[in-house]
């Protein structure tokens, strides 16, 4: 049987561009260009990012996006650069492209030729005969961003002016011309200094240039689209110091290299060559020889960070996102285990078992070395299956016992007994919360006192978790020989009994969503699919094939689950507006594409997992091949639209969206 909707694609292949690329038809064209977005990242947390025309469309852009040290906080220390080419004959061309009120100037993207991510951004600019090529990465380890362009082809020697715009300022922030900036830019050898507020780290650009011109400026009145788009306020200055000016030949190249490090510089070339080797030892590791799986495994590899005491984290999302324990702990089969990162595994696991208290996991670690925050009610019963997963790829049961068994225990006592929020076990076994006030599951938008989705009660995919998590402690028990397998046993036992029970609606042919002392949310929504999807799996399969036809026939897109069925008089089908209206249809129709992966995963489940069942099952990624090239470049939107055409919406790279569908497509369809 067939679940695909009419919405989706039927084409056999799962076959992509080995290199993203685009041309002078989509470069040329100012609005479908600045709405494909490149990031680069210094596993720091750091990044590079822009559009493949350079003109900066967020607030979150930037060449170089510094990730503060202790704190985490990020900013924005160098914006852009402007560049200009200046022929023999005085004739000046701009490469660069900006959008101002009213106006984009200049227009740079009618010289861009081409651009691609091969492995990292290249831009192709053509001045008639003359041909230059730019590149931008970042330096694994270092705030560091390293800018170069070389001459492809030119008749004689031209002058390439470089002007740095500097914003130095959190990237949550904006900036505007203020007298505290600091503009004494020192030019000593080999590179640039300057510090523009006492709170901003020293901002060092090295470069090969042949003169610099101490010229500063003011650029006034940025606008950022996609900011303006979110309610937000989008205009922004610009500090430049002043004009880099670089003569050169074909075949030379001269480079720009922005850094917080303060170190010298060493061999562009070398460090280039670095940056190619590593993204090819993630093509290796993945152990999947198509472009679809390398461009996940490279996108994976940005989320996972090392933080300033050295343990890994993973990032739940970019430009905008910190460390989430529910999401880095979904996340962390695709981020590490099907990269062979077991040991980056091992110390992330290890390192949420020492933030455990009464039970709960930190549901967020903010930015700036705040405190953990406890207000998840199923982190902790994710972080059973991201044992499970670990296990599945190590069969590292030594590691479990001697480090995180202790953590496994706490958390199954306090959920039985009661922790924070009501969180708690009821008579029949399931897990309930008593706190309405505040938003405890994944679907966690709240606007001032108002939870959006109300899940107090009963919640179907926190049940399905506790059951699953009761199931792994047994088989844990089991290999160590121990005797509170039997008491997991029985609450499964439990569980179970009482899961259909309390959770089917008959008349709907589908699950509750949630069971609450008011009664029973009947709003069709996609969290059942975890009780088809997750490892030991608790309805009776003629009701599993029932739910997957009616979260096929109703919540299905090409990119995903919807959060909420179309007919539902809350249902709302585009993610837009101002802060407000976003968060209130957050969860409320929007397409989730972490959700694809469980919903892929319980359709193997339910018709078998053979030749054919795969190659069906295949066709539910086709459309996310395709997304590849259409936000964020070679990684996967945080949500989409409810209705067609779907467009991408929110964070342009998420974690859990990468990792999830990189997962099933190592697990379930090779």
């Amino acid at each position: 049987m067939t679940v695909i909707t009419k919405e989706g694609s039927s084409k056999p292949s799962c076959a992509a561009a080995e290199i993203i690329r685009f041309g002078k038809d989509i470069c040329g064209d100012f609005q479908t260009a600045i709405s494909k977005e490149w990031i680069e990242t210094n596993g720091l947390g750091g990044y590079a990012s822009s559009t493949i025309i350079g003109a900066n469309s967020r607030r979150y852009h930037g060449l170089l996006v510094a990730s503060a040290r202790p704190s985490l906080s990020r900013m924005v220390m160098l914006s852009k650069l402007e560049e200009t080419l200046v022929l023999k004959d005085g004739s000046r061309y701009n490469l660069s492209s900006n959008r101002y009120p009213g106006i984009i100037h200049p227009e740079g993207h009618r010289y861009l030729e081409e651009f691609r991510l091969d492995p990292f951004p290249i831009f192709t600019y053509r001045v008639g005969d003359i041909e230059v090529e730019k590149a931008v990465f970042m330096v694994r380890g270092e705030n560091t961003t390293v800018i170069t362009y070389k001459i492809l082809r030119s008749p004689g020697y031209l002058e390439l002016l470089v002007r740095p715009l500097i914003a130095a300022r959190d990237y949550h922030w904006l900036s505007i011309e203020n007298s505290s900036f600091d503009k004494k830019a020192e030019c000593l050898e080999g590179y640039i200094k300057i510090k523009p507020y006492n709170e901003s780290p020293i901002l060092y650009l090295a470069n090969n240039a042949d003169r610099f011109e101490a010229a500063g400026y003011w650029y006034k009145s940025f606008e950022y689209q996609r900011e303006r788009e979110r309610g937000l306020e989008f205009r922004e200055d610009l500090y430049s110091p002043g004009e880099m000016g670089f003569l050169l030949k074909e075949g030379e190249k001269a480079y720009v290299v922005a850094s917080t490090e303060g170190r010298k510089m060493r061999s562009v070339e070398v460090l280039e060559s670095s940056e190619v080797l590593r993204h090819n030892e993630i093509a290796e590791a993945v152990g999947v020889r198509d472009s679809f799986a390398v461009s996940l495994a490279n996108s994976a590899d940005s989320f996972l960070i090392r933080r300033p005491d050295g343990i890994p984290a993973i990032l739940a999302g970019y430009h905008w996102f910190w460390d989430w324990s529910r999401d880095a702990l979904m996340s962390l089969p695709g981020i590490t285990l099907t990269l062979g990162r077991y040991e980056e595994a091992r110390e992330i696991l290890l390192s949420f078992a020492k933030y455990c208290d009464e039970g709960m996991l930190p549901n967020r670690f903010p930015e700036r070395s705040k405190e953990p925050e406890y207000n998840s009610v199923d982190s902790s019963l994710w972080y059973f299956w991201a044992v499970h997963k670990f296990l599945e790829y190590t069969n590292d049961y030594d590691f479990v016992e001697s480090n995180l068994l202790d953590c496994l225990e706490e958390i199954i006592k306090y959920y039985i007994n009661g922790t924070r929020y009501g969180i708690k076990m009821d008579r029949d076994g399931l897990i309930s919360t008593s706190d309405p006030d505040v938003q405890l599951t994944w679907m966690d938008a709240k606007i001032g006192g108002w939870v959006v989705t109300p899940r107090s009660g009963k919640a179907v995919e926190v049940n399905a978790l506790w059951y699953n998590s009761l199931k792994i402690m047994e088989d844990i028990c089991d290999k160590l020989n121990l005797k509170y397998k039997h008491e997991c046993a029985r609450l499964a036992h439990l569980a179970k009994k009482s899961f259909e029970m309390v959770f089917w609606n008959e008349g709907g042919g589908y699950l509750y969503d949630c069971v609450g002392e008011d009664g029973v949310d009947r709003s069709l929504r996609p969290n059942q699919v975890l009780a088809l999807s997750l490892p030991y799996r608790i309805i009776s399969k003629d009701r599993e094939k029932r739910v997957l036809d009616i979260i096929g026939k109703e919540l299905l897109t090409p990119y995903g689950l919807r959060s909420l069925a179309p007919g539902d008089r809350n249902y709302r089908g585009i993610y837009s507006g101002d802060q407000r209206m976003r968060d209130a249809c957050y969860h409320q129709g929007t397409v989730w594409p972490w959700l694809l992966a469980h919903f892929i995963e319980a359709y193997l489940n339910v018709y078998g997992r053979n030749k054919n069942t795969r190659q069906e099952a295949r066709r539910f990624l086709l459309p996310l091949i395709s997304h590849l090239k259409e936000a964020g470049l070679g990684t996967i939107s945080e949500i989409f639209d409810g209705d067609p055409p779907y467009n991408a919406k929110g964070a342009v790279s998420q974690a859990w969206s990468v990792a999830e569908i990189l997962r099933i497509y190592k697990e379930g369809l090779q």
